[in-house]
């Protein structure tokens, strides 16, 4: 059978016709765990304490519905709403440090697992970035409240911007983090050489079923490999190998590797497409809220040069800060760091001084 090119754009269904594996909840299905090609592991979302997905916590988890599909959720806090969004290849305990954070400086924070990943469903379509922003403000509106501050890193970062676009009444805020603007992005892997060759992982993902192959072989041991590659020389601590084990078995839940990759297939196969150059003339307009760009300085994966620019699609207060001998995982490098300019930028009343 020949693998879909599932990048395109369309609506989300409860079940996945194309891999029977995944339950209409987004589960895996008792065939899918005992595949020769996939590790076995338990369905997402339903695992006992200490499992791949609902780690123990100060926080709650839940399911929440939005945008035709169903989502996990780990919250925390009360007060205003900060809405995190986790990036490649991590899920939403990538949070842990600044959930406990932002809900003791008086906030409600909620880390959402993206579509396919970690809890939530895993649907055959809906991985383009519009979709996925939907996805976003769609887990704003069932948590009840009018707005959030969007906090995303990497892919995260990437639909934070998009969502600040499309949805701007529902983002009260932005914080991205190691993430340039869509725009800013698809400029600088074309034109670029260096940045290209950092992001040649992207390239390698528009190859069909290998690179989920890949991610999952050895009990997905090149997740591991990522996330050491592209961290710092700052905090030797991180990523220490119990960290590293958890977002193994994460990406071993069947088809987390596959709806992982198809966000990137997207972005890639549709720049020639018309709703690719219909989404990139749709990212011209200006962001109009409040935004905090955060990057490290030695990030391999994102180039500095790449995301320094992004300001100029902002027509807002707009505060840039680089986090010096950090990678690409700031918000876990230097998790005390990142939380305090965070939060003091969500209180900051003028944040654009």
């Amino acid at each position: 059978m020949t693998a879909p090119d599932s990048s395109a754009s369309g609506p989300a269904r409860p079940a996945d016709p194309v891999n029977p594996t995944v339950a209409a909840d987004g589960s895996a299905t008792a065939a899918d765990r005992t595949a020769p090609d996939v590790p076995s592991a338990a369905p997402a979302g339903r695992t006992a304490a200490g499992g791949p997905v609902r780690l123990d916590g100060p926080w709650t988890h839940r399911d929440v519905a939005a945008n035709g599909a169903r989502f996990h959720i780990a919250e925390v806090g009360e007060g205003p709403l900060v809405l995190l969004l986790h990036g490649f290849p991590q899920f939403w305990w990538t949070w842990r440090h600044q959930l406990t954070a932002l809900a003791d400086a008086g906030f409600r924070a909620v880390a959402m697992d993206l579509r396919g990943v970690g809890g939530s469903d895993r649907t055959p379509r809906g991985y383009d970035p519009a979709n996925l922003a939907l996805d976003v403000t769609g887990v704003i509106r069932s948590l009840g409240e009018p707005d959030a501050a969007l906090v995303g890193h990497d892919l995260g970062g990437y639909l934070a911007w998009t969502a600040a676009v499309m949805r701007p009444k529902l983002v009260r805020r932005l914080v991205v983090s190691s993430m340039p603007h869509p725009r800013r992005w698809r400029s600088s892997m074309l034109s670029d050489f260096a940045q290209s060759r950092a992001g040649s992982y992207v390239w390698g993902f528009q190859r069909p079923w290998l690179p989920e192959r890949q991610l999952v072989a050895d009990d997905a041991a090149l997740v591991g490999e990522l996330i050491q590659d592209w961290a710092g020389p700052r905090t030797p601590d991180f990523p220490d190998e119990d960290t590293l084990d958890i977002y193994r078995r994460a990406m071993s839940i069947p088809s987390t590797a596959h709806c992982s990759i198809e966000p990137y297939r997207w972005l890639v196969r549709s720049m020639a497409r018309p709703d690719g150059i219909q989404f990139n003339r749709r990212m011209k307009r200006p962001i109009r809220v409040p935004t905090l760009h955060l990057h490290g300085s030695l990030d391999p994966a994102v180039r500095t040069r790449s995301s320094a620019g992004s300001g100029q699609f902002v027509e807002a207060p707009y505060r840039w800060r680089l986090f010096d001998g950090v990678g690409h995982f700031p918000h876990e490098e230097d998790p005390i760091g990142f939380s305090n300019e965070l939060i003091n930028w969500l209180k900051d009343p003028e944040p654009d001084r």
